[in-house]
């Protein structure tokens, strides 16, 4: 599923995840990038409002602006990628999300090294992230137009094995770079941590 070419040409520690798991990918919330292409056009925002929609196939709804270049090239190309940044990477996402990518390529600007996805060719990221999905456009116009919602069918997913494996998060403080992002506004984040395991009697 995943090649070296495809993807990125440095050492990676990601692995694809099995499609039933993807929605675990998102499902707590995270703050994502969303990646579009098309024509030689490519660009990234930050979203902060994705959530999983149905486990199979595995479907995704993610809340895109009408003004956004990414949702333009989103309808043209009929499809999109989601990354989901690191806390390594907070900069970087509230940098993309505050800047539009229609006068220029936000990915020279700010040195953004991306790959293709192997299926849908959306580009990735993987340096300071933990996962990311190539999803395949689901036309909805009335919750497009209405409340800006896109749907998305996830047709590959990888996520970086040091905290996600197996189909499941471990948050640790070896891995506390790739630890997820949840946007509070105004540029604040909490980043993920403190992970606990629930007992049953």
């Amino acid at each position: 599923m995943q090649t070296k070419e495809s993807i990125l040409s440095h050492p990676s520690h990601f692995r694809p995840v099995a499609l039933e798991h993807a929605s675990r990918l998102v499902n707590h919330g995270p703050t994502v990038l969303i990646t579009a292409a098309h024509g030689g056009q490519r660009n990234i925002m930050a979203a902060a409002w994705s959530m999983p929609v149905e486990f199979t196939p595995p479907r995704i709804a993610v809340v895109i602006d009408k003004s956004t270049h990414t949702r333009e090239l989103i309808m043209q190309s009929g499809s999109f990628g989601i990354i989901v940044p690191g806390a390594a990477q907070m900069d970087l996402t509230y940098a993309v999300g505050s800047e539009s990518g229609r006068d220029t390529d936000k990915f020279t600007r700010h040195h953004i090294n991306a790959g293709t996805g192997p299926v849908l060719g959306m580009p990735v990221l993987e340096q300071g992230c933990a996962a990311w999905l190539e999803c395949r456009w689901i036309k909805e116009s009335h919750t497009e137009q209405a409340y800006d919602t896109f749907f998305g069918e996830v047709v590959s997913a990888a996520a970086d094995a040091r905290i996600f494996e197996n189909g499941h998060w471990s948050f640790t403080d070896a891995n506390a770079d790739l630890h997820t992002l949840h946007h509070l506004g105004a540029g604040k984040f909490v980043v993920a941590g403190n992970q606990r395991q629930a007992k049953l009697d």
